[in-house]
């Protein structure tokens, strides 16, 4: 359920340039469904560019990517769309939510390509913020949020689709400390639900958080589960 499988994955930029990069290198892993995987590693160690081939969100150089045992590397881009629409729901660091409108219309807008009635999308959009706890805030515009308000407008876009997956990169890169730790709350609430939840962090907060089940080392591109810590601990 919701199990994803890379197998001898790599992703190169620059491929057969001088600078050419390897940015995830021979990574074969195992993301089990319904529990909470942490990518852990300094900048530059390929985490974030692993979580966006996991998310589907890039195509790997080479190797392959299962979803449920459904190989999805070389399915063509209007398919892989679809997949991403329908089983993922994704955070980002920055949040990127559109200035201008409002809150509500931002959680709503992942949701319009799926062709939902818009009375049914908008009770679907308050409910989670409802949950959330910034329900007042549905007609506020997007740029007047504080950040652990935009952050969580943030988690209620990535769940309107009710996705499989939830997929989040550096989610408390601009929190404070009780703001992230409320954020590992409700990761723990998502997780209890029967979401996968795959996070790429540096984060101690989110590393020793109690609902995670795996976190996974990364270093030059590598997974390197199991070897001992570089000097200076490796997670900057």
């Amino acid at each position: 359920m919701n199990r994803i499988a890379l197998r001898d994955v790599r992703k190169v930029y620059g491929a057969g340039r001088p600078d050419e990069l390897a940015a995830v290198d021979g990574v074969t892993l195992d993301v089990d469904g319904g529990a909470v995987t942490v990518l852990r590693g300094p900048s530059g160690s390929g985490k974030t560019s692993l979580l966006s081939l996991v998310g589907c969100m890039a195509r790997p150089t080479s190797g392959r990517i299962f979803l449920d045992g459904r190989e999805v590397t070389s399915l063509p881009e209007r398919f892989l769309t679809e997949v991403r629409r329908r089983t993922f729901g994704f955070v980002f660091q920055q949040f990127h939510l559109l200035r201008g409108i409002s809150v509500l219309e931002n959680v709503m807008l992942p949701a319009y390509p799926l062709g939902d009635p818009r009375p049914a999308l908008e009770r679907r959009a308050r409910a989670l913020l409802e949950t959330l706890d910034v329900a007042r805030r549905a007609d506020a515009r997007a740029d007047w949020l504080s950040g652990g308000e935009a952050q969580r407008v943030a988690i209620a876009r990535a769940l309107v689709n009710d996705p499989d997956v939830v997929v989040a990169d550096e989610p408390t890169a601009h929190l404070d400390s009780r703001l992230s730790r409320e954020f590992m709350e409700i990761v723990a609430a998502l997780r209890r639900r029967g979401k996968t939840v795959v996070i790429a962090s540096h984060d101690p907060i989110v590393h020793d958080a109690p609902g995670v089940d795996r976190v996974v080392r990364m270093r030059d591109g590598r997974v390197v589960d199991g070897e001992p810590e570089p000097a200076g601990g490796g997670a900057a």
